[in-house]
């Protein structure tokens, strides 16, 4: 019985997820009613309030989500591997093409400023590890490396998810990597 209660639980939060994320591909948050997202969820307004406050909360549950996920993800990995570099940011892109429409949605002009910092943040505190990992003499702070490469990674990003993701994971990851690693002299050549 529990386990049955488990799963429409799940699938009346997903089908929510979905629809937030569906009307918010037409307009911004603000502008958003509980009463479209229930409808177009097919779920009714006192379901809706059993498992979330407002929409806020609910955003803020799937922007949780997926920095969670980013985290387990980058976790994993040896900083001071080039190699790993690469295949952990692989991984991520590879989880962003999977939750493409909502990670669209919340990379795109709708999405919470918000959440694009915390992704931000979460990018920079690992690079700021792997930084510190190589052991380099910087003549500056790392910490203005790792934001700098971390602010310009989640603009790639952004630019990618709304190019249709073209390239695949592993060719984005790779540009990525190495325009942190080399800079632009690779491909001046």
């Amino acid at each position: 019985m529990s386990s049955k209660l488990d799963r429409r639980i799940k699938y009346t939060q997903l089908a929510l997820k979905e629809s937030l994320m569906k009307v918010m591909q037409e307009k911004p948050l603000t502008k958003i009613t509980i009463k479209e997202v229930c409808e177009l969820a097919d779920i009714n307004r006192s379901t809706f309030y059993s498992h979330y406050t407002d929409l806020y909360d609910l955003l803020n549950q799937i922007e949780n989500t997926i920095i969670e996920d980013m985290n387990k993800t980058l976790s994993l990995y040896n900083y001071t591997k080039n190699e790993e570099a690469i295949e952990m940011t692989e991984k991520l892109l590879e989880y962003i093409v999977q939750n493409r429409e909502s990670c669209q949605m919340l990379f795109s002009e709708y999405g919470n400023p918000n959440f694009q910092k915390k992704v931000m943040m979460v990018a920079h505190k690992h690079l700021l590890k792997s930084l510190i990992a190589d052991n380099k003499d910087f003549p500056f702070n790392p910490e203005y490396l790792s934001m700098f490469i971390a602010n310009g990674s989640i603009h790639i990003v952004q630019h990618w998810l709304k190019n249709g993701l073209k390239e695949s994971p592993k060719e984005m990851a790779k540009l990525m990597i190495t325009l942190a690693t080399e800079g632009l002299s690779p491909f001046q050549q």
